[in-house]
């Protein structure tokens, strides 16, 4: 209702009670200003189609509201074309839900824990393919006192040597579950052990599907928000790998570069722009890569802002960027190629895209526009540039003082 005070939304992410050092929360659900659910349901159609354009423009002036939040991101990622039906997307998440199963399926046969409500921490394998009997598994995954250890062990090579894909798959497994039991710790959605392992199966099954990347740190506290958003497992796991097409640049690596490092060039570029003292103090400093600022562009804020805060920047920087073909551009089956194809060429309203997608479109540049996010990291630079200039005398000083930074 207009004219209502505003309300916390910290009570839709609970934390534990004994978390004394959490971020304040300063987003508030706004009437009249944030997308309600009576907004949210209003900007359907009779057969489910979603005023895209109205929706972004409630998003724009004060976010989304928990309640509704994981369904309206389904869309912000590209899961569902605004102009798809209800019948459309049922069929849509259908499908989804049964691939899904059928990928777990698929790692849960080469390794058992995968789907079994546990997750691992201690390496199953050795980057040469042979088996670790580790006793730090068995009490993870319940195993009887009595067992065999070695039957997990001999399991894995019963068929003979590993493939190669498999043996570093399996490899970063123990990996994903140290991540998994550091992730939003502080929450008490993760005080149930099967939260842990639906976050742990996520991460595993999206490792097996994209060789390039596999698993890197820094997913878990991407994965994290989608599995508390979305309660079926399949939906969070589908909107999680929307979201890495759009940062999975960052995460592929090789010897000698990493992906963020592109935009961590974008960012002292921009700084030499709008601040030069600073970006000259900063390479004085030997901080000229912005490596200080890795962290940030990786997980996107989340170390930065509570759990609460970092979802509604999130949101804000979607609707910004957000572009009408992004379904198009991600989905791969005849249907949705047939209306990707009958939609080329023709204009769509300017309202259908977010603010900053509408700006890019009048430059037309032949290049990919910079993403939000190093514009914001440069915007927090240039609003302590007085502080680090006096008081920044080392990398050490300048972590310190723009790590923590507050808007």
């Amino acid at each position: 209702m207009r004219g209502a005070p505003s309300e916390p939304a910290d009570s839709y992410y609970e934390v534990r009670p004994d978390s004394t050092d959490v971020p304040a929360t300063r987003f508030r659900i706004k009437p009249g200003k944030t997308l309600s659910v009576r907004k949210w349901l209003a900007a359907f159609s009779s057969d489910g189609q979603l005023d895209i354009g109205k929706t972004l423009n409630r998003i724009h002036r004060g976010g989304i509201h928990p309640a509704i939040r994981g369904e309206v991101w389904e869309f912000l990622l590209g899961c569902y074309h605004p102009m798809s039906t209800f019948d459309e997307r049922k069929q849509m998440r259908q499908n989804r839900r049964a691939q899904y199963v059928r990928l777990k399926n698929e790692c849960s046969k080469m390794f058992p824990v995968v789907g079994s409500g546990k997750y691992i921490t201690a390496p199953v394998i050795t980057e040469d393919g042979q088996p670790i009997r580790n006793p730090v598994v068995d009490l993870e995954t319940n195993l009887d006192a009595n067992a065999n250890r070695t039957e997990m062990a001999n399991e894995l090579t019963s068929n003979g040597p590993l493939d190669m894909k498999v043996v570093q798959w399996m490899h970063t497994l123990h990996q994903i579950g140290l991540d998994v039991k550091r992730t939003d710790r502080t929450l008490l959605f993760y005080d149930k052990p099967e939260n842990l392992s639906k976050l742990w199966d996520i991460l595993s099954v999206y490792a097996w599907i994209d060789i390039d990347v596999g698993y890197c740190q820094g997913m878990s506290d991407l994965c994290s928000p989608m599995i508390i958003l979305l309660e079926n497992e399949a939906d969070a796991f589908w909107c999680f790998e929307r979201l890495m097409r759009r940062l999975r640049g960052n995460f592929q690596c090789t010897e000698t570069f990493v992906g963020v490092q592109t935009q961590l060039s974008n960012l002292a570029t921009v700084t030499q722009v709008i601040d030069p003292k600073l970006h000259q103090h900063l390479e004085t400093l030997g901080g000229g890569n912005y490596l200080f600022a890795f962290r940030m562009l990786m997980v996107l804020f989340r170390r930065e802002f509570s759990f609460c805060d970092s979802l509604y920047l999130w949101e804000m920087m979607w609707a910004l960027e957000y572009d009408p073909d992004l379904f198009s551009l991600y989905e791969e089956l005849e249907l949705n190629m047939e209306k990707a194809e009958g939609s080329k060429g023709k204009s769509k309203p300017t309202r259908k895209y977010g603010k900053y997608e509408r700006e890019n479109m009048k430059i037309k540049s032949v290049d990919a526009p910079l993403p939000i996010s190093v514009f914001l990291v440069a915007s927090v630079l240039k609003d302590k540039s007085s502080v680090l200039l006096h008081q920044a005398r080392g990398l050490d000083d300048v972590v310190k003082r723009f790590g923590f930074f507050r808007f």
